[in-house]
This record gives C-alpha cells, sequence and structure tokens, in this order.
C-alpha cells in the first residue's frame, strides 16, 4: 500500500519504466496484450481478462468491444483514462481514480499480469517494472492540458515517432483518427473549439517539450 492515498476524482501523471531501463515490449503482440489489460482490468470485479479469453474461443470473429457490451451495465470502472503512451521501455498515463484506491488496484493489476505474460513468453523470471509506478497529482486546469500533451505525444516528444501516427498513444484518438474509445476525452476538450483547435496547441506545446529537452541534453554535456 502506498503511504499516501491517492484521492477520487482527482487527476494523477502515472508513469514507470522497465527495470534496469530494459524494454517492456519487444514486438507488436506485447503492446496488444498491454493495451488489453488497460480495456479489460478497468473495472472493480476482477475476472474480465479471463472471461474475454473463454468468450474469443467460442467466437473467433468477434472483438472485445462486442464482449464488453454483454457486461457494459454491470461495469464499475476503477479509473478514467484522460490519456496514455506506451513506449519500448516505459509508459505514461493521465488517470481519475474514480473508485477508492481505483489506481493502485488498476496498476497492480496491470503491472502483475502484464509482468505474468512477458515472463512466461520471454522465459526469464523477477521484477519487469522498476519498482511501483510513480504517481503526481496534477493540481490546475492549466497543467492537466499541458501535461495531456506530453503524455499523448511522449513518442514524439522522445524522436520516436510522430503522435499522429503512433498506435500505441491516445493522441490519434483525440483527433478522432481511431476509435479505440479508452479515453475520455471530455475533461480535455472541453477547452477547444475543435480538434483541429486542440492539435494546433499539442503541435505548440510538443515544440517546446522537445526544446526543453535538448536545452536539458545541453547542460548536461557542458
Amino acid at each position: 500500500m502506498r503511504k499516501t492515498q491517492l484521492a477520487n476524482n482527482l487527476h494523477y501523471h502515472i508513469f514507470n519504466r522497465g527495470v534496469d531501463k530494459r524494454d517492456i515490449f519487444i514486438d507488436e503482440k506485447d503492446y496488444e496484450r498491454f493495451f488489453l489489460s488497460l480495456i479489460l482490468m478497468n473495472d472493480e470485479k476482477d475476472g474480465l481478462m479471463i472471461g474475454w479469453r473463454n468468450f474469443k474461443e467460442s467466437h473467433q470473429n468477434t472483438t472485445v468491444v462486442d464482449f464488453l457490451r454483454l457486461s457494459l451495465s454491470e461495469r464499475k470502472k476503477l479509473v478514467e483514462i484522460i490519456s496514455f503512451c506506451l513506449n519500448a521501455n516505459h509508459y505514461h498515463f493521465i488517470l481519475e481514480q474514480v473508485s477508492d484506491r481505483g489506481i493502485e488496484k488498476f496498476m497492480h493489476r496491470i503491472a502483475t499480469g502484464y509482468t505474468r505474460y512477458f515472463n512466461d513468453k520471454y522465459h526469464r523470471s523477477g521484477s519487469l517494472f522498476q519498482g511501483s509506478f510513480k504517481a503526481y497529482q496534477i493540481k490546475s486546469n492549466s497543467q492537466l492540458l499541458r501535461m495531456s500533451v506530453y503524455v499523448n505525444c511522449n513518442s514524439e516528444i522522445h524522436g520516436v515517432q510522430s503522435a499522429n501516427k503512433y498506435k500505441w498513444c491516445g493522441f490519434s484518438e483525440y483527433l478522432e483518427r481511431q476509435n479505440n474509445q479508452l479515453c475520455n476525452k471530455k475533461v480535455i476538450m472541453s477547452h477547444f473549439r475543435d480538434k483541429n483547435d486542440f492539435q494546433n496547441y499539442a503541435e505548440e506545446n510538443i515544440r517546446d517539450f522537445r526544446e526543453i529537452k535538448e536545452e536539458e541534453k545541453s547542460m548536461f554535456f557542458e
């Protein structure tokens, strides 16, 4: 249990990376498995992942959305996922806690389930993540908007790939180019006229974040 409990109806920047800075995603299937966890483990009841596997065996052409429709009225989320990005050796989220200890329960399930999957697949043992996840409260609307860009566009800020082309982040969902229905966009998009207005804001802040990173590198090597 964390020393300081995270509070309901507040937003937190959540992140962690692989132990010894190792990659936690090796191939496309790993990203898919982690992404599936974000959908199926966000419920006060446990067991949706097993339920999905059983359902999939008898419904080969179905999707996880079809499966969730069957139990939609019974679901109660632990968190609202506002923004996310999965990079090769680390992840970022902005989460709103909507159930008591929801973030803690959600992240514990994600880490435990994915570590078991990863260790079985790659014939390893032990911890995959660098300790417990890190959590910082976001304390203002302006900080929330700016951090939503930092998280959703983290692949571009790190020079991996443009956020609008990167599959494993929330930016394309905000621009309505994907319909994963993972992110709750309302709290962010309520501050913008439309998706184009948000995109302009995001691009401006991406440049700012990248400039800050370059300045930090320059200072380190001086």
